[in-house]
């Protein structure tokens, strides 16, 4: 018996995603976005990936392509907004990119007087937050804040975001960050964190990136965008194993934690005081 390989089990993976995604696209982010190329031609050398221009017009497919289970992972937040977000309180997006975050918890709220702050340090990827949301308007209202994440005080929040973001914190620095989150926290709020994670056990380290290798070919990348993307995140992007998480999630006064989201090497957490 013959039995697929890992490329055509994604294929099935790849067409349930790809509709829900391209449908969250179309009624979310009306705005038409470029198809992901930056990677595309070879170049002599490959440097540190930032959120400049270029990424913030290709950003929506380029994670739609690059992270398996986003489109889910969105649609659920806005299932936990609709379940955790108390009233009269506030709401955090930490690296809020394009505001897809932003625009779940959005759909999901149902109680009054909440705002939610939307932040992100690079103003390229909040000005094309601005043109979406500008289509948007209606419910909560979203605040977008150009801001490094440690200067932000997180307060009387309900609930907070950081979608694929602490991973782009340096490792020595994540943990005031999420002491801040905590802090900010009120009794029964959330902090929904989504991680490409690592593994300490080498050969599970190597099947899940070859796994995601192959969800992104699926997705129509080739050998030369992966390596060089790969590259170009190596020294700006460091993950860490779940343990690792869990350990300082635990460490600055997080009780609860949860794990409620896996497609290979991402995770997302829920974690409650």
């Amino acid at each position: 018996m013959t039995f697929p390989g890992i490329e055509e089990l994604l294929l099935y993976q790849l067409v349930v995603e790809s509709l829900f995604s391209r449908v969250r696209v179309v009624l979310i982010m009306s705005t038409k976005q470029r198809p992901d190329r930056i990677y595309r031609q070879p170049r002599e050398s490959v440097r540190d990936f930032t959120f400049d221009r270029n990424v913030a017009l290709a950003f929506q497919d380029m994670i739609d392509r690059s992270v398996p289970g986003y489109a889910t992972v969105i649609d659920m937040i806005s299932v936990l907004a609709s379940t955790y977000v108390q009233p009269d309180s506030l709401c955090y997006d930490l690296g809020c990119s394009l505001g897809a975050s932003s625009m779940a918890m959005r759909r999901g709220i149902s109680v009054s007087g909440c705002t939610i702050v939307a932040v992100d340090n690079a103003w390229d990827m909040l000005n094309e937050a601005q043109r979406y949301l500008k289509k948007n308007k209606e419910g909560t209202p979203i605040e977008l804040v150009c801001s490094d994440l440690l200067d932000i005080a997180v307060c009387d929040a309900s609930m907070v975001v950081m979608n694929f973001t602490l991973q782009f914190v340096t490792p020595t620095r994540r943990i005031q960050v999420l002491q801040s989150i905590h802090d900010g926290l009120r009794p029964q709020g959330i902090l929904v964190l989504s991680e490409k994670i690592a593994f300490s056990d080498a050969e599970q380290e190597s099947m899940q990136i070859d796994m995601h290798h192959a969800f992104k070919r699926a997705n129509g990348y080739n050998d030369l965008e992966i390596s060089q993307k790969r590259a170009a995140l190596e020294r700006v992007m460091i993950p860490e194993t779940l343990e690792q998480h869990r350990m300082r999630l635990r460490q600055v006064g997080f009780e609860r934690i949860h794990v409620w989201f896996q497609c290979f090497n991402f995770v997302s957490i829920v974690a409650s005081r």
